[in-house]
């Protein structure tokens, strides 16, 4: 019987590897993927000040025209396509880890607002919308009839 050393940090390396393996063709486009419907989910951040309630949405490569953008008094829908470019290599491959397709994100705001004062711009691959606060009714004293 042969004694081997047990070495962990080898045996963490290896299961640093796989999972970084797994994770890579999990995650990131390769050639088999090429004419599959991978959407993406543009990232966000959302301000609130005591008047407005700002959001940015980071969604570059697409024009205007082709976003949709939805406010009601609870929620901003986004919605749109990013078309592929189509590009023909005489000499070599060509692999890209862009995502194409068609997307939709619906973003809960933290307090209700006017939908029909919302303003929007798109400039740099940025959307930025200006949603002002819808002013709560404090203290509102209603009536009832009993009959």
């Amino acid at each position: 019987m042969t004694l081997v050393r047990w070495q962990p940090w080898r045996e963490i390396d290896t299961l640093h590897r796989q999972l970084n393996r797994l994770l890579d063709d999990t995650f990131l486009p390769s050639t088999k993927w090429e004419n599959s419907d991978l959407s993406f989910s543009p990232a966000a951040e959302i301000e609130e000040t005591p008047e407005t309630v700002n959001l940015k949405l980071e969604i570059p490569g697409i024009d205007a025209k082709d976003l949709d953008v939805q406010v009601t008094a609870e929620a901003v829908s986004i919605s749109g396509e990013r078309k592929s470019e189509t590009k023909t290599a005489e000499n070599g491959v060509t692999r890209s880890e862009f995502r194409y397709g068609k997307f939709q994100r619906v973003i809960p705001l933290p307090a209700r607002i006017q939908n029909v004062n919302a303003k929007a711009e798109y400039k740099d691959g940025i959307l930025t919308l200006n949603l002002p606060k819808q002013e709560e009714e404090k203290n509102k004293v209603v009536k009832v009839n009993l009959g």
